[in-house]
């Protein structure tokens, strides 16, 4: 991995805060217009709400009677008044808050179901669906659709997408007709579905099969050329892929094998944090060591002519925050309109570092729904870097247990 000429790296936080909730962690953090939301993992299940400034705490919301499994901040939701705070549970709902009243004000349950869990969500673009992921149970997973004005029952059932657990769901993050939506699960699949299609033999669109267990995935651009989106997944095992618009595999590879030796500094990758497409083009690859330091490393431009660009050679290291967190760094959220990067750690602390873009301001161009379904990606297809199946499985349950080949592990 080359390092960057203009590497960032500080070890001091602008603000440090405790969580303070029964020992949880810190399992998620997302961006509202006026705060951060920190989600607590069990025995707690909290969502705080936090001053972007000095990381106070304003709010408490009560979470998820089980176990609140992800949040996540949507720019639309009908009926709603601007960005919005979502989150799942256990107990088998997604939940649409209003920090004005501190309660939710949409409740999305699949007819009172309590027993079924909810891991994933997201909403369309224009705030007019809400596509839900379950927990595997009885032999089925299923896709959830509802109408936020209609709350109770879901419009629709999908129950063949995947066969375990459904970790992420993303729709496709401009308005088109159908609507997207990127699934991703345990059993090693990646789908593209059209989310308004009730025939679920016919709804799913694009279907990947990588293997591992996936726990994350998502869009982005590839390059300031491309005329369609990409989607990066990240496994459990600590592997990492970049796909194609249609979910064609473009490059598989250990997420820990780029690494920097050098006279002046060490990095080696011990796990991947998450990802986040940049504001124009690329992806932002946030990866940590167990010592709880953090880098931003970003994968190869697929799309360069010349074969030696591809490849696990040719990441990029930007930026290092070091130090400061002890154990694993679960969530990382950068806030590029305050020039600022949060993460939360498994000892409870949230930390607010200033955080450097070391992006290009390339224009992000008009993607039309015709060209997310038929436009391929002009990308190498010949550089393929598969991690070994033998590799440790680090499985991220969202009630905040991981399993290690198969041994339940609460972290403290």
């Amino acid at each position: 991995m080359d390092q960057s000429p203009s590497l960032y790296e500080s070890s001091v936080p602008q603000v440090s805060v405790a969580l303070r909730h029964d020992d949880a962690y810190v399992l998620s953090l997302a961006n509202l217009p006026t705060a951060y939301a920190a989600s607590a993992s069990s025995p707690s299940n909290k969502i705080d709400l936090i001053d972007k400034r000095s990381l106070r705490r304003i709010q408490t919301l009560p979470g998820h009677d089980v176990a609140t499994t992800s949040i996540r901040a949507v720019d639309c939701v009908t009926g709603m008044p601007g960005r919005t705070l979502l989150s799942t549970g256990k107990d088998g709902s997604v939940k649409v808050w209003d920090d004005r009243s501190g309660s939710h004000s949409i409740k999305l349950t699949n007819m009172g179901n309590t027993s079924l869990g909810i891991l994933s969500c997201d909403v369309s673009p224009d705030g007019n669906l809400v596509a839900a992921g379950t927990e595997f149970l009885s032999q089925d997973a299923f896709i959830l659709y509802w109408d936020p004005r209609q709350p109770a029952a879901p419009l629709r059932t999908h129950s063949s997408t995947h066969s375990d657990d459904i970790t992420t769901m993303s729709f496709y993050p401009s308005a088109s007709s159908p609507p997207l939506i990127l699934s991703g699960s345990s059993d090693g699949l990646l789908s593209i579905s059209d989310a308004n299609e009730d025939d679920e033999d016919e709804a799913v669109v694009h279907v990947g099969s990588w293997g591992p267990s996936i726990s994350q995935a998502g869009w982005y651009l590839p390059s300031p050329t491309s005329t369609s989106l990409g989607v990066w997944a990240a496994s459990d095992m600590e592997t990492f892929s970049l796909w194609s618009n249609e979910l064609d595999q473009r490059l598989s590879l250990d997420i820990r094998s780029p690494s920097v030796h050098s006279q002046s500094r060490t990095w080696v990758t011990d796990y991947l944090i998450s990802c986040f497409p940049s504001n124009n083009w690329g992806l932002r690859v946030y990866t940590g060591s167990n010592e709880g330091d953090v880098a931003l490393i970003t994968p190869p431009d697929l799309s360069s002519p010349d074969p030696s660009m591809n490849g696990a050679g040719k990441w990029t290291l930007h930026s290092l925050w070091t130090k400061n967190h002890v154990g694993v760094v679960r969530s990382i959220l950068p806030d590029d309109d305050n020039g600022v990067i949060i993460t939360g750690g498994e000892d409870g602390n949230i930390h607010l570092w200033n955080n450097e873009n070391p992006f290009p301001s390339t224009p992000y161009p008009a993607i039309t729904a015709d060209e997310s379904m038929d436009v391929d990606v002009d990308m190498d297809t010949n550089s393929h870097a598969h991690g070994s199946p033998s590799q440790t499985r680090r499985k991220r349950d969202r009630d905040g247990d991981d399993e290690y080949a198969g041994k339940k592990v609460r972290y403290r």
